[in-house]
């Protein structure tokens, strides 16, 4: 059965634990529809004005155990919520920042995927008119917002040409109206793993919110943490309960950054 929590029921679906836990949880968010709503491209993108206040206040409820897990870079995501400067992974694991006043690193044995794939990616495309592929290093996403129709062909292909070309360990993960073509050497549930080695996070129930399946390795990592994810829009595997929508999950981080919320 499909469970959705509106804005006005998030905080009270979200709690669970003793009433203190609210203020012992560690808190990844994903990004593209889960704080922002879906976009035609990803470039078109809006960040409510609210939300950057909100981000920061949540951070400082959390005691700083905050950390953005997003399929997009690191530097686009600094781009996106500035002035703030979040702990951040970035292209689905690939990119690390344990702090925020750190470097971006990369996570280890990870390489740029080859330029080759990138071209072989662009001439498939020619064939299905309103797709693109976006590069970014370590993930290439091919989208196909603006030709709905082309989902299940396109997946076909890709798949076929996946399997012909001398690049092992290469997979593809379903996303809103995408696929991310990257290398089973990172996710985002490696990269939770990662923070919950570190302090803020060590000893605090992790909650990952995220929306699409690249985001299910994240909901394994809490689980098996003692932690919880939640999913948005339909219940997805991993997940306990789901938002409504981004709107809904905006709606409780600000409770949430406010008091008037646990998790």
């Amino acid at each position: 059965m499909r469970t959705t929590f509106a804005a006005s029921s998030a905080g009270a679906a979200m709690s669970g634990g003793d009433a203190g836990e609210a203020d012992g949880i560690g808190l990844f968010l994903d990004v593209d529809g889960t704080l922002l709503d879906l976009a035609e491209r990803p470039d078109e993108v809006v960040v409510p004005a609210s939300l950057i206040a909100d981000i920061a206040a949540a951070e400082a409820r959390a005691g700083g155990a905050l950390a953005l897990v997003s399929g997009r870079a690191i530097a686009e995501l600094d781009r996106l919520f500035a002035p703030l400067r979040l702990k951040a992974a970035g292209v689905h694991g690939a990119e690390l920042r344990l702090d925020p006043d750190d470097e971006t690193l990369t996570s280890a044995n990870v390489e740029p995927l080859p330029h080759a794939l990138w071209a072989e990616l662009n001439v498939l495309l020619r064939d299905f008119p309103g797709t693109f592929v976006e590069n970014k290093r370590y993930s290439y996403a091919v989208h196909y917002r603006q030709s709905p129709g082309a989902g299940d062909a396109l997946r076909r292909r890709l798949a076929d040409l996946l399997e012909t070309l001398p690049y092992p360990g290469i997979t593809m993960l379903d996303a809103h109206c995408a696929f991310e073509v990257k290398t089973r050497l990172f996710d985002k549930g490696r990269a939770v793993a990662a923070f919950l080695a570190y302090e803020p996070f060590r000893r605090r129930t992790p909650i990952f919110i995220g929306d699409d399946h690249t985001d299910e390795a994240g909901f394994a990592a809490v689980a098996a943490n003692g932690g919880r994810g939640y999913s948005v829009g339909s219940r997805r595997p991993g997940a306990v309960g789901a938002f409504a929508s981004p709107a809904a999950v905006r709606a409780w981080l600000a409770a949430y950054a406010d008091g008037a919320a646990s998790a």
